[in-house]
């Protein structure tokens, strides 16, 4: 796949630290944040935010520990995660943005969403991660479940995804349907030389709340997905065939669920569809965002006469 042109990377201080991130599009223009996943950064929507820069104040922050944010000396869980995400939003000095997200961006989306709904313009998701009953929930696959069973497992967990890079090397690629190119995969490589760099990649998988542990994510996410139900704000998901976490059948079950949630099917794709079909949805989002800016500034015209 060719890229396309580069988006400079900035960094901005935050608790300590310090959380890069990428940015693109008009500053008048409503923003549009991009949240990404596990083990990927902001480069997962290098092909995205162009398309959707049009119409968005596009900013796409890597997470603490991912991307070429800072390391602090932290666990790595979901509820750090989410510290640092909400001061690096309100570093922005935003009123309201569009969540863009995949994996567990979407987990913070729906976290953020629930604790600040007028923040909320809208909500474009994909390969969700929501409380899971059983193992039998988590994966359309068993050797995944199997693996992630593993990535669990005190010193197992540590050998493949500290010592081996599991995640990065295998888990990364193998969720997407075309073959990364070489300087694609050096990319996501980067951030992750050693095994200490691994730590928050380790983490994550250990936050998938399976059976109601971890107890406390799983509550968190919990009340996300309640609220997520009764929000008014619209909704756009996108799925892929035959997915990973969302198959399209969930995926239409699930939005049914929801309010005004619309479901886009890529078509061929696994848990990256950012990789798979960049084109398609930066075209959908800039469509959808525009329309819901059309229809707003309508909604607020005065009465004729």
């Amino acid at each position: 796949m060719t890229n396309r042109l580069e988006i400079e990377v900035s960094t901005r201080e935050v608790l300590g630290t310090t959380m890069a991130f990428r940015e693109a599009g008009a500053a008048s223009a409503p923003v549009v944040l991009f949240l990404h996943g596990n083990p990927t950064s902001s480069y997962i929507w290098r092909n995205i935010i162009p398309l959707v820069e049009s119409v968005g104040h596009c900013i796409a922050p890597d997470l603490v520990g991912f991307g070429q944010s800072g390391r602090p000396d932290l666990d790595y869980r979901f509820a750090d995660h989410a510290r640092y995400l909400d001061a690096f939003i309100d570093s922005l000095d935003t009123q309201s943005a569009y969540l863009v997200a995949q994996d567990w961006g979407t987990a913070l989306a729906f976290h953020l969403a629930a604790r600040r709904p007028n923040f909320v313009r809208g909500l474009a998701f994909m390969e969700f991660i929501r409380p899971m009953a059983s193992w039998e929930d988590f994966h359309q696959t068993a050797v995944a479940r199997e693996t992630f069973r593993k990535f669990r497992t005190p010193e197992v967990g540590e050998q493949m995804v500290l010592e081996a890079n599991a995640f990065v090397e295998r888990v990364l690629p193998g969720s997407i349907v075309r073959k990364l190119a070489d300087h694609e995969l050096a990319a996501y490589r980067a951030p992750f030389p050693t095994a200490e760099s691994r730590k928050p990649v380790l983490a994550l998988p250990r936050e998938l709340p399976i059976a109601g542990e971890p107890s406390d994510v799983h509550a968190m996410l919990e009340t996300a997905h309640a609220a997520l139900k009764t929000a008014q704000y619209p909704k756009l998901l996108f799925t892929g065939e035959p997915g990973a976490l969302v198959s399209p059948a969930f995926g239409r079950e699930f939005a049914a669920t929801l309010r005004h949630c619309s479901v886009m099917n890529l078509g061929s794709g696994l848990h990256y569809l950012q990789e798979d079909h960049p084109d398609a949805i930066g075209r959908a989002l800039a469509g959808w965002i525009a329309g819901i800016e059309a229809a707003r500034a309508i909604s607020v015209l005065p009465a004729a006469a």
